[in-house]
């Protein structure tokens, strides 16, 4: 195959147009490392379900920094860009029929809202976010809270408390087996 290759060098050339479009002088670096590391990263250990749309947000940010990079990449680099970016969102728009990423986001101490909000995601969208977690809470736990007994002087709130930490860690374990079901 090797001698082949050598002998019709100026055909491959001319056929794959290699050196026209820059091809071999361009490293997909950004591109390919992202995709990798991604892969890597959701193939190996547990990754958990909050990790899923902050590593989405970051592979759509390195794919439209390569589409807008007209001086550098070439236009046909630019276009399979966008048509990865077309296929990634189709995913990500996915995640929008599942309450439970959304969920899981809000409850994940590390993001909460702010994820959404330093996402620059859509006032309504964040709306939704929160309206979908508080829905799902009265209908399905806010029953499970423990009434509160007054003493006298005091509200009894340590108990309370300690049960709404245990109700929220409940819910979110249900989340979890739910998912991995």
């Amino acid at each position: 195959m090797l001698e082949f290759a050598i002998k019709y060098q100026q055909a491959l050339d001319a056929v794959t147009d290699t050196q026209k479009l820059g091809l071999g002088t361009y490293e997909l670096d950004d591109v390919l490392k992202i995709l990798k590391h991604t892969t890597l990263f959701f193939s190996c250990g547990t990754p958990n379900l909050a990790m899923v749309i902050p590593a989405m947000d970051h592979i759509n940010t390195v794919f439209t920094n390569g589409i807008i990079k007209t001086q550098t990449l070439h236009p046909a680099i630019r276009a399979a860009l966008h048509v990865a970016k077309i296929t990634l969102n189709r995913y990500y728009s996915l995640t929008d029929e599942s309450e439970t990423y959304w969920i899981v986001m809000i409850l994940h101490p590390c993001y909460k809202l702010d994820y959404f909000t330093s996402a620059r995601w859509q006032d309504d969208w964040i709306s939704t976010a929160r309206n979908i977690v508080q829905q799902v809470y009265e209908c399905s736990y806010k029953s499970c809270l423990p009434t509160p007994v007054a003493e006298e002087g005091r509200a009894g709130t340590a108990g309370v408390t300690n049960k709404v930490h245990l109700l929220i860690f409940s819910f979110s374990l249900s989340i979890h087996v739910h998912l991995t079901g």
